[in-house]
């Protein structure tokens, strides 16, 4: 087994990258406007007259082997201050433009929108992405790993959307304060991206393949300055807010809790790259709720982080290692304690080195004994080749003043954990493969010997095909008490291909096989899980999807489980289950008023029972004001006894109204019947003015029978953004 991780990390290093920038002909020239521009949707400035014209976009979806058949001419501009941009998406069909609501960073898919899509340093790695729907909804996101957008980033710029009967015109007014570039450069990597629903047409500035998605930063174009942009000169921000509230925890039968609290927030911009986060008494009441899922597995579900204050820059944390093979995770901290204070630096040092640190000090609870603890994250990153990088990751948690040896019937903590990580991430020029080899090392009090895990893969993606091979080995002992790490003393090998079938004609777009099989060994390489699936997916020209699979699973419990997570007896140690499953899914067409989606699956489970599972998501819009939404999953589970026959039903219907873009009301409720709860969240927020905001949060959590208040609270936020 050893050869095998070798070759893999040899192929990773030694695959050819170096290659110049491949659409580094389409430029776009931008020129300082001598007038000033007034941001209201209406081409009647001179600064527009002047500037140059991106136009001739190419097609991406349906296929990429075209020029797109709608219009959309974008011209950029700037002054001292501000970096303009003004787009006319001209009609292709007549007809109303698709929309969900005029809620912000909306679902790119289900709305007619154009996106900008930023490179300042021109690394092809990380940049920034502005846009709007054609309702005047903002978009606003980080863009890290050469094509994701993280869109919990929030900051300030204003923009309008204005509709004519041939087109609807974006102009937007960014500060040049609110994005990070190095001074001196004076060739941005940039790119221009369009989704039609009428047409079903995705479309771009500079091409990008099919299989790639619009944002990819591989395949931007460049925007060339007349001269280096202006400093922006000091940037600092400050974030004050205040906070009362009131809860009452009915089951435990307390007294009502209010809440009268203050915090602040600051963002200092080191230099024009590298910026300093600070927080004192951060609150996060104002988060969207977690969504629920019938828990059916064996090990820790992920619920991925939603706090602002955690997402900036986060990738260079949050992104080192694998879905279930995350060295940090940033939920860990401050989880069901408060945080008293942190600071965080991070950005661009120069072209080629990025860094990120961070430090968080929560506050003990004596209730539980758990100590105050402080965490430390240290992330260094050194890009080589055309679009790869080189990563370094340092870990510290510490428990402060805590001695866990004392007698107590309270939990025990440990003193310290410590992990070090060195990650290197293959990505090609044309970014057909990529890739990552990974190694950890963690360190805690009486843990030492198989305390490392080594992971890495591999990627080749084109238009026609995807094949792909990830290995993981994590020791029984290491330990990563701020990450996700589910399962530890496992051996994971996971082989897939997908081939893409592409008619010239007819209702079907592409559509092909695919075979994917996990799985998992103990340390001396004895079999312990394996999941083998063939699917069959199917795209149509109106972008709707009908996917049919099957799969063979075989488990070995390593420990004892209740199949049914709800605190029955367990199935023994070493017992071996093996089931088919058969099951298939369908997505509709994304620009339609209604919008519709359904799985199902049917086949064995544990202990020779049967397992059948419906799901069905459904939507409808009334643009652009209301959205709402009704997902639902029902699970029939049959075993022998003690276990019986088992029925949990999960519902979560939700409702957004949007009655302005600075004016929002959700409300999303959540019945869980495995965990026999009713949960119910409504929030109202109003953008006072950019990046200020006042929340009102209302939550109530139930006994569904006999409709027992469990929980409720009562909270109001306000935010206020000055920047000095």
């Amino acid at each position: 087994m050893r050869t095998i991780p070798r070759l893999l990390c040899l192929c990773l290093f030694c695959l050819p990258a170096m290659a110049q920038k491949k659409n580094e002909t389409f430029q776009l020239h931008i020129r300082r406007t001598a007038t000033p521009v007034k941001v209201d949707g209406i081409i009647d400035d001179a600064g527009w007259q002047q500037a140059d014209t991106a136009t001739n976009f190419y097609m991406i979806l349906p296929m990429d082997t075209s020029y797109a058949n709608v219009r959309t001419d974008v011209r950029m501009t700037y002054d001292a201050q501000h970096l303009y941009l003004l787009v006319e998406n001209y009609n292709a069909l007549p007809g109303p433009y698709m929309v969900e609501s005029l809620k912000r960073d909306f679902a790119f898919l289900k709305n007619d929108n154009f996106l900008l899509f930023m490179d300042p340093f021109d690394d092809q790695t990380n940049g920034f992405s502005f846009g709007a729907n054609a309702a005047g909804a903002q978009w606003d996101g980080l863009m890290y790993d050469g094509g994701k957008v993280d869109l919990s980033w929030d900051n300030k710029w204003t923009s309008v959307v204005k509709n004519y009967p041939d087109k609807w015109v974006f102009e937007a007014s960014i500060p040049f304060k609110t994005i990070r570039y190095k001074k001196g450069i004076s060739k941005w990597g940039i790119n221009f991206g369009r989704n039609d629903l009428k047409t079903t047409e995705k479309s771009s500035w500079a091409p990008v393949p099919r299989q790639f998605p619009s944002a990819s930063l591989a395949y931007t174009g460049v925007l060339v300055w007349d001269v280096p942009p202006p400093d922006p000169g000091p940037n600092i921000s400050i974030i004050p807010y205040l906070l009362g509230g009131i809860n009452k925890d009915y089951a435990a039968g307390t007294k009502n809790n209010y809440r009268r609290e203050a915090g602040v927030d600051a963002k200092i911009a080191v230099t024009s790259s590298l910026n300093l986060d600070l927080t004192v008494n951060p609150d996060f009441s104002q988060v969207d709720v977690d969504k629920q899922v019938t828990n059916l597995d064996r090990f820790e579900l992920f619920y991925p982080e939603k706090r602002q204050f955690f997402l900036e820059n986060g990738d260079q944390f949050t992104n080192f290692g694998y879905a279930t093979l995350r060295p940090f995770f940033s939920r860990r901290i401050g989880l069901g304690v408060p945080i008293r204070f942190g600071a965080r630096l991070s950005g661009k040092l120069n072209r080629n080195w990025r860094m990120g640190f961070m430090n968080m000090q929560t506050a003990k609870d004596e209730s539980l004994g758990l100590p105050a603890q402080n965490f430390t994250v240290a992330a260094l990153q050194r890009r080589v080749f055309a679009r790869s990088n080189v990563g370094f990751l340092f870990i510290n948690k510490e428990s402060l003043n805590y001695t866990p040896d004392n007698p107590s019937e309270k939990p025990l903590y440990s003193r310290y954990n410590r992990n070090l990580g060195l990650e290197y991430n293959l990505a090609s020029a044309n970014n057909f493969w990529t890739g990552k080899a990974l190694l950890l090392k963690s360190a805690s009090p009486g843990k030492s010997g198989h305390d490392w895990a080594q992971a890495a893969n591999l990627q080749y993606t084109s238009r026609t095909w995807n094949i792909g091979w990830q290995h993981e080995y994590v020791g029984r002992n290491y330990n990563a008490e701020v990450g996700y790490v589910p399962r530890q003393g496992y051996i994971k090998l996971v082989p897939q291909v997908t081939r893409l079938f592409f008619p010239k004609t007819g209702p079907v777009l592409s559509h092909g096989p695919q075979v994917i099989s996990t799985s998992f060994y103990d340390e001396h390489m004895k079999r312990t899980d394996n999941e083998t699936m063939l699917s069959y997916a199917i795209v149509f020209r109106k972008r709707n999807t009908l996917t049919a699979w099957a799969s063979n699973n075989y488990i070995k419990l390593l420990l004892p489980f209740d199949p049914t997570n709800t605190g029955k007896d367990s199935l023994p140690t070493g017992s071996q289950h093996n089931w088919n499953t058969v099951g298939v899914d369908y997505v509709s067409k994304p620009q339609s008023l209604f919008t519709y989606s359904f799985s199902g699956r049917y086949g064995g489970y544990y202990a020779d029972g049967t397992r059948t599972t419906l799901g069905t998501e459904l939507g409808y819009r009334f643009q652009p004001y209301v959205s709402i939404a009704l997902s639902t999953t029902y699970n029939d589970i049959r075993l022998p006894q003690p276990w019986g026959n088992n029925k949990f039903w999960l519902v979560g219907p939700r409702l957004d109204v949007t009655m302005t873009n600075t004016l929002f009301f959700t409300g999303f409720m959540q019945y869980n019947e495995q965990l026999k709860n009713m949960n119910l969240n409504t929030r109202f927020q109003w953008r006072y003015r950019p990046a200020s905001d006042l929340f009102i949060v209302y939550t109530d959590n139930y006994l569904p029978a006999p409709f027992y208040v469990k929980n409720r609270a009562l909270v109001l936020k306000l935010v206020y953004w000055l920047n000095i």
